[in-house]
């Protein structure tokens, strides 16, 4: 799609796009929405590295292209991106946007995917603990110990961040805990 924007001097056209869910999980009627500190970082770094641009000379798709995109890919910022979204833990609810990506066309695309990757999960994790929460009452003291079932390290690390915002008190992962500050227990 970048190249097709590109390709019909498109690029640079101002495009807003906003993420947003169609409906709640676990049947529910609200979401926490989570992963906003990873979007941020993802954007402060968003950059295509010689190897990146490497890999996507050497796809099919893209034998033919024109050497002058990958040089436009090489140069692309962020510079022109303005980002809005909801705090961190707020409670939201279906087609309701979380979050609004502002600036050029291709930009806006680039980031579309990644954007949604980063804040579903990290939505589904602090809805989860929310309802938790909600069920078990205040009195309660709720720890997760989601390290032993998530995919992967990162997984871990974000299962247990996430279910702190949506108001576990602590967790079992000693590196979570290090990491975000969150209560290690269990």
């Amino acid at each position: 799609m970048a190249y097709a924007y590109w390709n019909a001097g498109r690029q640079n056209e101002h495009a807003v796009f906003e993420l947003f869910f169609r409906k709640c999980p676990f049947k529910g009627e609200y979401a926490i929405f989570a992963g906003l500190d990873q979007v941020v970082r993802f954007l402060r770094n968003f950059a295509f590295s010689d190897d990146d641009i490497a890999y996507l000379q050497s796809l099919p798709a893209l034998a033919g292209a024109d050497p002058g995109f990958f040089q436009y890919l090489r140069q692309l910022d962020m510079s022109e991106v303005v980002v809005t979204a909801l705090p961190e833990g707020t409670i939201c609810f279906p087609r309701v946007t979380l979050i609004s990506v502002a600036g050029p066309l291709v930009v806006g695309q680039l980031l579309e995917t990644t954007f949604l990757n980063l804040v579903n999960f990290p939505s589904l994790i602090a809805t989860n603990a929310a309802r938790m929460r909600l069920a078990a009452g205040k009195d309660k003291t709720l720890l997760e110990f989601g390290l032993r079932r998530s995919q992967g390290p990162d997984g871990g690390i974000s299962a247990s961040r996430y279910a702190f915002v949506g108001g576990f008190d602590g967790t079992s992962n000693v590196l979570a805990g290090k990491l975000t500050g969150i209560n290690v227990s269990g």
